[in-house]
């Protein structure tokens, strides 16, 4: 795995010398995130959201998710798969179209994109489709539209379950990112790179590459992007890097540099930036402890009871394999003075977000065995310890537990695609959704039971043997 430090440091920009110098950063870092920044970059989100898609470039945290019972509009439109048929062919169909058509072909076909399944209605048209929604992307005549088309990419990204989709997309993603003039638009392709990146086919090496480029971006407060001290556009990327982050296996060369970069974000005055980055901490240091092999030598490990008890309840035994950063001491301390913070200036609900997001970050750099919002207890009768962790619940279905942060923000970034319709891919044996995260549901007796899960799972898998009959039935009659 290529250093991503020292690829920072020798990009040759001199916008990343915040990555040499720590205390250059620390000097810099609360300018860069300024409450007028963060204020309109706000205004621009909310301006540019269309009805159906509000605030799937929200800067709320993820910890703000606690359920996936949004109402679907959807469920009661039994003609989806004839409108989005027509959506698509007034999409490919460009010569007499408006700016306005565009839009609103677009958004209708986000919006079915979302709150259905569609990898057999969308069979035959990916390349088109990305071509389509590409233009769109590049000649950007209106930032709607730019956006519109970005959201529908990272849309057929998670749906079509296409490996050509990271090849096709990339070049353009990365340039949008760079050179696009609208702070929105630069968000916007940055989110969907790393949904392609993941979905779309890149491989190990693919996601190491844009790996680089978003810690580059961080490094230097957006100004690697000529996003400068853009609050939304740096949370992005922290935010996509923790993403892509969950698919690699080792980071034991690397996890010392990040950090330090997620470090130096901590002291911005964006909450958003800040609880990003810390997430991002807690990761890594939850990626230097792996499940206990057959071969560990365990002599040297501690095994005390509230550690016992909670990996009884949250899977095999984790052990430390490397130090995730040399002086975590120096890191607690700032980690608790966020979940403590206190001040003026700042505002309740943000206060309420860095108090209770941090005291979780808090929690798993004092020891990485334990996941996200986990929490102690003693039980009385054996006056032994045991742990809580964060539950999600899933419509009026079932409950989802993320007791791993790499689940966390599998799930986050899931959330943000596809909002209220994540059931339903989930459901409906969305592949891309199924394997990002392999967690079990507890169903309720009066809800969705796991027989129905089942046959949703049965029904997906039939869709897919005819959609896979109907392509070789065509290549026979060529």
């Amino acid at each position: 795995m290529p250093d991503l430090r020292r690829q920072v440091l020798e990009s040759g920009k001199t916008v990343s010398r915040k990555a040499a110098s720590r205390e250059a950063s620390r000097n810099a870092s609360p300018a860069s995130s300024k409450a007028a920044s963060r204020q309109s970059s706000r205004n621009a989100s909310r301006a540019a959201s269309d009805e159906e898609d509000t605030g799937y470039l929200s800067d709320e945290t993820s910890m703000s998710i606690g359920s996936f019972d949004d109402e679907n509009p959807e469920q009661d439109n039994p003609d989806w798969e004839l409108e989005l048929s027509d959506r698509i062919q007034e999409i490919l169909d460009r010569k007499r179209s408006s700016v306005q058509g565009r839009e609103e072909a677009l958004q209708a076909f986000c919006r079915l994109a979302k709150y259905h399944y569609t990898v057999e209605e969308l069979n035959g048209v990916v390349t088109s489709l990305l071509a389509a929604f590409e233009r769109s992307v590049r000649t950007e005549i209106s930032v709607r539209e730019a956006t519109l088309g970005l959201r529908a990419i990272e849309l057929l990204s998670v749906s079509a379950f296409d490996g050509t989709i990271y090849e096709l997309t990339e070049p353009l993603l990365t340039r949008t990112v760079r050179d696009s003039a609208s702070p929105l638009v630069k968000t916007a392709a940055i989110h969907c790179l790393g949904a392609c990146t993941i979905f779309g086919g890149a491989g190990e090496d693919g996601i190491l590459e844009q790996m680089a480029f978003l810690l580059d971006i961080v490094a230097s407060d957006g100004q690697s992007v000529d996003a400068a001290d853009d609050a939304t556009v740096v949370t992005a990327a922290i935010q996509q890097w923790g993403f892509l982050a969950t698919s690699v296996d080792d980071f034991e060369g690397e996890s010392e540099e990040a950090i330090q970069i997620f470090m130096d974000q901590l002291s911005s005055t964006d909450h958003n930036v800040q609880i990003s980055a810390g997430e991002n901490i807690a990761l890594l240091y939850e990626k230097s402890y792996s499940p206990q092999e057959d071969d560990d030598d365990t002599s040297g490990e501690s095994d005390d009871d509230e550690d016992h008890d909670m990996e009884a309840t949250t899977g095999p035994k984790l052990l430390k394999r490397y130090n995730a950063y040399h002086n975590t001491p120096e890191l607690e301390s700032q980690l608790q003075s966020l979940a403590t913070i206190h001040g003026k200036s700042i505002s309740k609900r943000d206060k309420k977000s860095l108090h209770s997001s941090f005291a979780s970050i808090l929690t798993t750099v004092e020891n990485p065995r334990r996941g996200p919002r986990y929490n102690t207890a003693i039980n009385q009768n054996t006056n032994r310890h045991y742990g809580s962790t964060l539950t999600v619940k899933i419509g009026r279905h079932g409950v989802m537990t993320i007791d791993r942060w790499w689940k966390w923000m599998r799930l986050t970034a899931l959330r943000r695609i596809l909002q209220g319709g994540f059931p339903e891919h989930y459901f409906q044996g969305n592949r891309a959704v199924l394997e990002s995260l392999p967690v079990m549901m507890r169903m309720p007796d009066q809800g969705y039971s796991s027989q129905d899960r089942q046959s949703a799972r049965k029904a997906a898998k039939n869709r897919n043997a005819r959609r896979w009959t109907a392509q070789h039935s065509e290549e026979d009659d060529e």
